[in-house]
């Protein structure tokens, strides 16, 4: 269970408690719980290659933003373009391959076992949601609350969909640890007051480590002692 700890007077009064741990854990989905952000690459470069062919880096630049913010900002004036991509999109997600990130579900359960909420925080619609209810029905077990782009005002780097995952899980951002991938999804983190933990799936480490409180590759060896460590390191920025 989460560990709190007590200040006492002489009479046993408790004066003020406080956590020793963080009371919620919010997750990314795609390069954080599944896999999949090398999947999405493809498609995306393939969309852009066909409708920006003169601009290169964007399949990147897109990563953690809602399908609606990327069509909204890119294809604003072309109907057609908007249908064709979401017709394939859908195609594509279907289709995909949701592997977790090595050590997720040993690590997610260790989680839990410690009386911390937990939450997804993701992009992704309702819509791709049931594909991954499909490929995994233990997956909703994981997570007290899960939350998608219809949950949200503004798309990451915005971080109003981390500030409502908190707020759903009845707690605030600040006593939250994070885990996410894209420089969006980092920042969108960062900026609503959670530790950040930052994963190496999707860009570098070296890329990443600005805007982290610390890089992780994947999830294997991640135990209590990681997150007391990471906990405690927490506490003393925000001091």
């Amino acid at each position: 269970m989460r560990l709190t700890a007590f200040i006492l007077r002489a009479d046993g009064v408790v004066l003020f408690y406080f956590f020793t741990m963080f009371k919620a854990a919010l997750f990314d989905l795609d390069g954080v719980v599944f896999d999949t952000e090398s999947q999405y690459t493809v498609f995306w470069d393939s969309v852009f290659s066909r409708y920006y062919p003169d601009r290169s880096g964007l399949a990147r630049k897109i990563k953690g933003q809602t399908l609606d913010q990327i069509l909204t900002r890119y294809f604003a004036s072309d109907n057609e373009a908007r249908d064709f991509i979401v017709h394939e999109l859908d195609k594509f997600e279907s289709s995909m391959s949701y592997e977790y990130i090595a050590g997720f579900q040993k690590f997610i359960r260790e989680v839990r076992g410690l009386g911390i909420r937990t939450a997804v925080v993701t992009s992704s619609n309702k819509k791709k949601m049931a594909q991954v209810y499909s490929a995994h029905p233990e997956f909703e077990l994981y997570f007290d609350k899960i939350l998608t782009s219809e949950n949200f005002k503004k798309s990451k780097p915005d971080p109003d969909c981390y500030l409502r995952g908190a707020e759903a899980l009845g707690v605030s951002a600040v006593d939250c640890v994070g885990f996410e991938d894209s420089f969006n999804g980092l920042r969108a983190l960062k900026a609503s007051g959670a530790y950040v933990v930052g994963l190496a799936t999707t860009n570098p480490a070296g890329m990443i480590r600005g805007y982290a409180g610390t890089v992780i590759p994947n999830y294997v060896g991640l135990d209590e002692t990681f997150l007391k460590k990471i906990y405690h390191d927490h506490r003393k920025k925000k001091a």
